[in-house]
């Protein structure tokens, strides 16, 4: 995993951003942010899991079905199967220790 910051690269509205390997990082003082970066790192693993196209590809198909569903941009994203286990655990530190192989099915 490599961190980096850039401002530039995060849409607006977004404090990080995950494309294997690399975490990017809106901010300096996001930076030390252990619950971002911990979000970040559970999408680190999803990324590997599903691997990296095909994650991409799901992720952008599930976002255009709960646009559908939702009809609101900032609901269909938070409601991304992918997303919803990465906000769901990034509070607990220890998730990823923990965690089982395609967790994220069950946020589906």
């Amino acid at each position: 995993m490599l961190i980096l910051q850039s401002r530039y690269l995060i849409p607006k509205g977004f404090n990080g951003m995950t494309i294997f390997p690399f975490v990017i990082i809106s901010t300096q003082a996001d930076m030390s942010d252990e619950v971002l970066i911990n979000h970040e790192k559970i999408h680190l693993k999803q990324q590997l899991e599903v691997a990296i196209l095909p994650f991409f590809v799901i992720y952008f198909f599930e976002y255009l079905v709960r646009l559908i569903q939702y009809r609101n941009r900032r609901d269909a994203y938070h409601n991304i199967s992918f997303e919803r286990e990465a906000y769901a655990n990034e509070g607990n530190l220890e998730y990823l220790k923990k965690r089982k192989f395609w967790s994220f099915l069950k946020y589906l």
